[in-house]
């Protein structure tokens, strides 16, 4: 096995658990280089994770440059991603891991894709939450026949689609067995949340048809149920598998339900460990050793691989386009000469006149906002 060098740009919430994701590989990943614009930041993300001694750089070229990585992992807003992939094939890297969205436009995340392909990089989009344990069971109850043959699958998220329904329609294709949408349809309306640094409509409603028959529904925004106690706020989620013999459902918070053969007809449920325990669930552990498993070896090709991500990223987009054109949309999209989604919402988007708004600041659980 190798043991391959990685540097480190952006040291936020997210940042620092990367950090711990790679440091909970120690014979897999040796971190060389960190970067963050602020200094102070900087030295204390350093001192905290026993890094003291790896270089600091507060520019990411000079980074890249002087350290020469095989894996870029960087943790910045959206409409930096494209130009920091850039960056990290002009150094040669071999890998680069990323936040999701992948990008702000499906123009950008094309060319994302494209520039891997020719540089031959091993990318992988931070779908993360697919490795708690309250996943994993709704996965093995689905492969163990629980439910029979899948027959419809429900997303729910009050989180709007940039925030929390990337991961969601990642976590749909991924518990149907990897099959790939064929169409779309879909709503959006609001404009509130299109001026957030993950930008979306405040609410989206989608339905699409993957190449196993499968339906699969799509709520995010302030409109989807909340299943769960204020507390939960705009991360209140839940993804719901429907089979031929019972149902299975998981939230990214902990919650989880089971009806199936196996409960004999009988919903259960409980809650195990949810995305805020991150200290005591390492799911970005798994992630990373996934990963330099697929660095390893091109036929262990990692869960949240970049073409994966596009193609969600690409239903998404379609469900909008199909909103604001009124038509059904057909996958793949293969006609990018259009203007960017966003910046047509942002044009074309009425307000909706007022409702509550439920928006997540990554400290309070609920903030209210008409």
């Amino acid at each position: 096995m190798h043991r391959y060098t990685v540097a480190v740009m952006g040291l936020g919430v997210r940042g620092k658990i990367h950090i711990h994701g790679l440091l909970e590989n120690p014979d897999r990943f040796s971190i060389v280089g960190l970067c963050d614009i602020d200094p102070a930041v900087l030295k204390k993300v350093a001192d905290d994770n026993g890094l003291s001694d790896v270089p600091q750089f507060t520019d990411a070229e000079e980074m890249l440059a002087k350290t020469r990585p095989e894996v870029f992992v960087f943790v910045v807003a959206p409409n930096m991603r494209l130009s920091l992939m850039e960056l990290g094939a002009k150094y040669g890297v071999k890998g680069i891991s990323l936040e999701k969205p992948m990008a702000e436009s499906l123009q950008e995340a094309k060319a994302m894709v494209d520039l891997c392909k020719e540089h031959h990089i091993k990318a992988v989009v931070c779908h993360q939450q697919k490795y708690l344990s309250q996943m994993r069971s709704l996965k093995k109850r689905i492969e163990d026949g629980e439910i029979g043959e899948i027959r419809k699958i429900h997303v729910e998220t009050q989180a709007w689609f940039s925030q929390l329904g990337t991961h969601y329609v990642d976590y749909t294709l991924w518990a149907n067995g990897g099959h790939r949408a064929k169409w779309v349809c879909g709503h959006v309306h609001g404009p509130i949340c299109l001026d957030d640094n993950h930008p979306a409509p405040d609410y989206l409603l989608g339905t699409m048809e993957l190449e196993n028959g499968v339906h699969a529904y799509i709520e995010c925004g302030y409109l989807s149920e909340a299943h769960n106690p204020p507390e939960y706020g705009s991360s209140d989620n839940r993804l719901t598998v429907y089979g031929t013999d019972g149902y299975v459902y998981a939230e990214t918070d902990g919650f989880w339900g089971a009806c199936t053969k196996a409960t004999n007809g009988r919903l259960i449920t409980g809650k195990d460990p949810g995305w805020r325990n991150h200290q005591q669930v390492p799911i970005q552990t798994p992630y990373y050793t996934e990963y330099a498993d697929w660095l390893d070896d091109d036929s262990k090709v990692h869960s949240c691989d970049i073409e994966t991500a596009y193609h969600g990223y690409e239903i998404l987009e379609g469900m909008c386009l199909s909103a604001l054109r009124n038509v059904r949309v057909d996958l793949p999209i293969t006609d990018l000469n259009y203007e960017p989604v966003i910046e047509t919402m942002r044009r074309e988007l009425p307000e909706c006149g007022s409702r509550k708004m439920y928006i997540y600041d990554g400290k309070t659980p609920r903030k209210e906002r008409d």
